[in-house]
């Protein structure tokens, strides 16, 4: 079985980075061509990609700024590197993936040693391999644990959520003899889940249905949800689950109901020891007021849109990460192996 088209959906190419446009999926497929890394910083920031595309928007960019900077000298070289790090990082505050994704190309260059020229593009390139074939291997391995979570005829509800956790969720599950079904929140104001998160599923012919964002409660409040399942930005070391916007209200009514939750993260960040030491991102609420395009509200209104929130520990069941799945309360056992190769 291939792939679902949202799992590779940014290319490096001799020309540049092409990311595939989640504004306008699936009822177009458009490619949008960034020829610099600040073209990719901007693509990022208007919401071309999301979910686990900035973080593979970011490895490509790393390699442009190594293109762009192959003519300086090294030292001047590692510099731009570094800025143009920085920039990609700011694009989108809350989720760390960016800072890993450039980390990875800045630390294959300055193994590298002092460099310059085609030596400098091809460690870049090497880093951005590395960072690729990590997170996707990370990925099946968050996959395999989730799935271990599940019933065999388990139905999930997920909130705002596509991509390659979702896509090894159902490769894991249906490995082990389990083949669950999801109820997919729609996701204002962009719609993900209707629009990335359900088309994945369809592509992998599971059993999608979609709700407003209005009906979370009541859906689990009807017993047919088996777990509320998404995936995080940020898990901080104490338990508290950042992600977007919606998930704490789901939390809650699945506790209320005696639903499990289980949030997905590679790792929890042991940068944030709590959930105040994560900084949320607030989009303009302009983005409130418009569906796809088209402007619900008159012009008598304002929006408000924080793009994330925090659920705290006591409405979270697991965290579930690569190296498997932990009580939030004892995240700290995750990093016992040591650190993880980003």
């Amino acid at each position: 079985m291939s792939l679902p088209v949202l799992a590779d959906s940014v290319r490096l190419t001799a020309d540049g980075v092409h990311i595939l446009d989640r504004r306008k999926f699936p009822l177009e497929r458009e490619w949008v061509r960034c020829g610099t890394a600040e073209d990719v910083a901007v693509a990022i920031e208007d919401m071309v990609t999301q979910s686990s595309g900035p973080y593979f928007a970011a490895l490509g960019a790393m390699v442009l700024a190594a293109r762009e900077a192959s003519v300086l000298r090294p030292a001047e070289a590692r510099a731009y590197l570094g800025r143009a790090a920085d920039r990609l990082v700011s694009t989108r505050k809350t989720n760390n993936h960016l800072r890993k994704a450039v980390c990875f190309v800045l630390s294959s260059v300055d193994s590298a040693g002092s460099v310059s020229g085609t030596e400098l593009v091809a460690a870049a390139e090497s880093g951005a391999r590395l960072g690729d074939e990590r997170y996707r291997a990370r990925s099946r391995a968050l996959g395999t644990y989730t799935a271990e979570l599940l019933p065999a005829e388990a139905t999930v509800l997920t909130h705002c959520w596509a991509d390659l956790y979702l896509v090894e969720l159902v490769l894991a599950a249906r490995r082990a003899g389990k083949e669950p079904a999801f109820v997919c929140t729609e996701t204002r104001p962009y719609l993900q889940g209707t629009r990335l998160t359900a088309e994945t599923l369809g592509e992998m012919d599971v059993a999608t249905t979609v709700v407003t964002d209005g009906m979370g409660a009541a859906t689990l409040a009807s017993g047919e949800i088996t777990a509320l399942v998404t995936a995080a930005d940020r898990v901080t070391m104490d338990g508290h689950v950042v992600n977007k916007i919606g998930t704490l209200g789901l939390a809650v009514a699945a506790h209320a109901f005696g639903v499990p939750f289980h949030a997905m993260v590679q790792a929890p960040d042991q940068a944030a020891r709590t959930g105040s030491d994560v900084p949320l991102e607030y989009r303009d609420g302009e983005e409130v007021l418009s569906v796809l395009g088209h402007r619900v509200a008159s012009e008598r209104v304002r929006g408000r849109y924080p793009a994330f929130d925090v659920t705290p520990p006591r409405f979270v069941t697991t965290v579930v990460t690569d190296r498997g799945a932990f009580a939030p309360g004892r995240l700290g056992e995750y990093y016992a192996e040591g650190e993880p190769n980003q």
